[in-house]
């Protein structure tokens, strides 16, 4: 029992299996296996040690294909698969965890890893993916649904047989199963589609085939998506419909999710989603079963998953994300050291768009050793040093956290407060996600008694400081426009509005549709303010990917006008001049202009280190080339090592 959070480090059970916390770790596709055939490799069975050392009760890590085709996971469609399957149970066993093995069928997203011969309940495809160019999925024939039913049963056999606790039947997310039972996609005439009875037969098979091969006191959970959120998709009621009938067939517990990998808003919110936004759900489905409930997506705090367990809402927390932003967050969470956890910041960069979209092994914004069990290594420098770090955003607290516990005398720069740029990026309430990773880092640096000077390093006060090596971590500077009007007073940039600048008026035009601009467009459309952005490219958000639905969604419901194809040509009294590429010019009234329109390294004081001393000058972050909070972090994690 945990004093500040009793609830989460209580002991639960799952049919007979005693869980020794309430806290899950759900499984995710990591790429970690071996891609040839999905089977299990020694740096998986390093990572799955590290996730259960991180003190969850139940442990999932990747999905098994329950089929020999690619996929992101591992396999458990043979039984040649059974010893390294076994060598993963017994790493998380041998942590003082319990260990299950969800399994699965793509169904349509086996366009989504790769597979040109998707298969799925109908010949329907989701409108993104298809415009997108994936393939449309073949439809299953009767007799095909049947010997996926006898697959099911014979992967569960072998988690089994391998030494798992528990094993799991992925039905959530645009998974095979999802694609039954949701009418969006089910358009079959036959046994298997039309009412919900029928939608649900096939997961119903294969729950009986399962209970026959690996008897009745085996554990079993089902994860379902009980909100879609897709056009058509299947609705919570009948979920819970489906939930009564599965919990009859001898399921043990339900693991509650929402989304599809397609929708892709929901399944892995975004910070401009609220947080615990599966709750409700499951609450519902809470109160109509009664076997345990699971309930996952953005519980990213202990205080949020103790509320959930004490209002009676679910059984058991899961999580994904947080565990790739730190593995140990229960651990520290029962040893009092909550300002340790490395919070993640639903950015969904590292873990998606870089990693799970073009099927590399999975990364994290804020986690640089992320499955790098050992490879990494913060060990004592051999050689002390003096080392200046100017700058305090991201790159900058990261590299002066790890030179502190590299042992080097360290001396952070910062003319503002710690945070740097992350201070505006998490103006505004859709955003607050990034003030938690700002107080970590303000958390490590105190403990760290990092030598922390609130003013601006002047190359003169770098040169006369006795350092050995300095680290310049300045940011970024917006880009400036040369246009006839620009010092206009209605003027101003994002950074500034972020910074806590009024904007006075209603009319509001944003030039940049990039994320700032995105950003700047939702705070003061929802302010209610006219907003209109303006973007000289054929599209808004051109570099944002997993969480593009997400911005929409709030620009659409926000009211905000996009206009594309067009730049600022300049600024008269109270209105904004825009031009095509075929020179038409299009005069808007406005009270406000906010330039958003990207950022350019700062390279001045770089220059001038290299150049006016003989200090060792490395430049990382945005000063050396504007990007993403991932880059930033992960360039002062590796920077500091090499120093």
């Amino acid at each position: 029992m945990n004093g500040m959070y009793p609830k989460l480090f209580e002991r639960g059970k799952i049919g007979r299996l005693e869980i020794p916390n309430r806290i899950v770790r759900t499984a995710m596709g990591t790429y970690l296996s071996n891609p040839s055939d999905c089977s299990v490799t020694d740096r998986q069975i390093r990572c799955y040690e590290e996730a259960a050392e991180g003190g969850a009760g139940l442990i999932f890590m990747d999905n098994a294909m329950v089929v020999n085709e690619r996929h992101m996971g591992i396999s458990a469609a043979s039984d040649a698969h059974i010893p390294g399957l076994s060598q993963l149970a017994v790493a998380i066993a041998d942590h003082g965890a319990k260990s299950g093995l969800q399994i699965v069928h793509p169904g349509r997203d086996g366009v989504f890893v790769g597979g040109d011969g998707a298969k799925a309940a109908s010949r329907i495809q989701a409108e993104n993916w298809y415009e997108h160019g994936f393939a449309i999925p073949f439809e299953l024939t009767i007799e095909e649904i049947h010997e996926l039913v006898g697959a099911f049963g014979d992967a569960a056999k072998r988690a089994k047989i391998a030494g798992f606790d528990l094993v799991e039947i992925q039905g959530a997310c645009g998974t095979l199963f999802t694609n039954f039972l949701s009418p969006g996609q089910n358009k079959r005439n036959d046994m298997y589609g039309g009412s919900l009875h029928n939608r649900m037969r096939f997961l119903v098979e294969a729950v009986r085939d399962i209970r026959k091969k690996v008897g009745e006191d085996y554990p079993l959970s089902v994860r379902l998506s009980l909100i879609e959120y897709e056009p058509g998709g299947i609705e919570l009621e009948e979920n819970i419909e489906a939930c009564k009938a599965l919990e009859q067939e001898g399921v043990d517990v339900i693991n509650v999710t929402g989304g599809t990998h397609a929708e892709a808003t929901h399944a892995a919110a975004s910070m401009l989603l609220p947080l615990a936004i599966n709750v409700p759900a499951a609450a519902a489905l809470k109160k109509e079963v009664g076997i345990p409930v699971i309930v996952a997506g953005s519980i990213h705090t202990p205080d949020i998953a103790e509320e959930i367990l004490a209002n009676g809402n679910a059984d058991f927390i899961a999580g994904g994300r947080p565990f790739l932003a730190d593995p140990a967050w229960p651990r520290k969470v029962r040893e009092g050291r909550l300002e340790d956890i490395r919070p993640c910041i639903r950015c969904n960069d590292g873990c998606h768009d870089r990693s799970l979209l073009p099927g590399r092994v999975i990364e994290c914004t804020v986690n640089p050793t992320l499955f790098k069990p050992g490879s990494l290594p913060v060990t004592k420098a051999e050689q002390l040093k003096r080392v200046a770090v100017i700058g305090a955003g991201p790159a900058g607290m990261e590299a002066a956290r790890v030179l502190s516990l590299r042992g080097h005398d360290v001396s952070l720069f910062e003319k503002r407060d710690l945070g740097g740029t992350l201070t505006e990026a998490s103006f505004p309430e859709f955003k607050s996600d990034i003030r938690r990773l700002i107080a970590y880092y303000k958390a490590q640096i105190a403990k760290l008694n990092v030598n922390v000077i609130k003013e601006e390093a002047s190359i003169e006060v770098v040169r006369n400081g006795n350092f050995d090596a300095v680290v310049v971590a300045v940011g970024a500077t917006m880009i400036k426009f040369d246009v006839p009007g620009i010092d206009n007073p209605i003027v101003t940039n994002a950074l500034k509005v972020f910074g806590g600048k009024e904007v006075a008026g209603q009319k509001v035009i944003i030039i940049g549709g990039g994320a700032t601009g995105a950003e700047v467009a939702i705070y003061l459309a929802e302010q209610g303010k006219e907003v209109m952005i303006v973007e000289m490219m054929d599209e808004i958000l051109p570099t944002v990917l997993m969480d593009k639905p997400a911005y929409f969604e709030r620009l659409f419901n926000a009211k905000v006008a996009i206009l594309t194809g067009k730049r600022l040509e300049s600024v008269l009294d109270r209105a904004a001049v825009v031009v095509d590429r075929y020179g038409k010019r299009y005069e808007f009234p406005v009270d406000n202009i906010v330039l958003a329109s990207g950022f350019a390294p700062s390279l001045t004081l770089i220059q001038r280190l290299e150049e006016e001393t003989d200090l060792e000058v490395h430049a990382i972050g945005d000063c050396a080339r504007p990007r993403m909070i991932f880059d930033a972090v992960h360039e002062g994690f590796l920077t500091a090592r090499r120093i």
